[in-house]
């Protein structure tokens, strides 16, 4: 199994960036997926999850109104497109896979079986 996680970089405040995260060795219509994101000296922290049936996707209450998550099961893709970016949004975003998962349980990042390798944001003021 692996998480391939792209499409970091670098840009202004006020910009926008769109992350991907190419999963193979699993079906991701049967994975709840995520991002989670971890800044320099700060511990990981949840950001979105989209649940595996299709029917809830949840998001930290920093990002909401400025991120969005989608799939794209036909592909195994996780999206995760970031508008209105700010510095605080300056972090290493990760992302994560769970089989199956409950709603109530997919910001803990405890039951996520498979992680990516990361893809740095640098988010400048």
């Amino acid at each position: 199994v692996q998480l391939q996680a792209s499409g970091g970089g670098l840009v202004q405040a006020g910009g926008s960036l769109r992350l991907s995260c190419a999963a193979s060795g699993i079906s991701a219509r049967r994975y709840t997926m995520s991002w989670f994101r971890q800044a320099p000296g700060k511990e990981r922290e949840f950001v979105s999850a989209s649940h595996w049936s299709g029917g809830s996707t949840t998001y930290t209450d920093s990002v909401k109104g400025r991120f969005t998550t989608s799939r794209e099961n036909a592909k195994n893709t996780l999206y995760l497109q970031m508008n209105s970016l700010k510095p605080e949004d300056t972090a290493v975003y990760y992302c994560a896979a769970a089989a199956g998962a409950i709603v109530s349980t997919m910001h803990n990042p405890e039951i996520y079986t498979h992680w990516g390798q990361g893809t740095l944001v640098t988010v400048s003021s």
